[in-house]
């Protein structure tokens, strides 16, 4: 037999593992070109240039991008990912080696 501290216990746990089959959905997806969002496709012919201010802006204007910044080799980021932002990632010398989005 079941006793009552048992019920509230096992309401708990299966409120606890339902909220954990949320998880997954709201995981940052890779950003894909969409009307409202970023296409890095659209702009990783940039690879190997040299980027600057009017590089960045027209990468983010070709890739349909609502912001862009430039991330060096030591720059400190903020995690947070957002599907309408370019990222151009440069090395010291400010050649872009990888472009996507978030």
């Amino acid at each position: 037999m079941i006793s009552r501290h048992a019920t509230p216990s096992l309401l708990f746990a299966a409120l606890l593992l339902a909220g954990c089959s949320f998880a997954d959905k709201s995981e940052p997806r890779p950003a894909a070109a969409s009307a409202q969002g970023c296409d890095a496709g659209a702009v990783q012919g940039l690879i190997g240039q040299t980027a600057s201010p009017d590089l960045l802006e027209q990468a983010r204007q070709r890739a349909r991008a609502q912001t862009a910044r430039v991330i060096g080799p030591h720059d400190n980021i903020t995690l947070d990912y957002n599907s309408r932002r370019l990222n151009l990632e440069v090395d010291e010398r400010l050649t872009i080696g990888q472009i996507h989005c978030g």
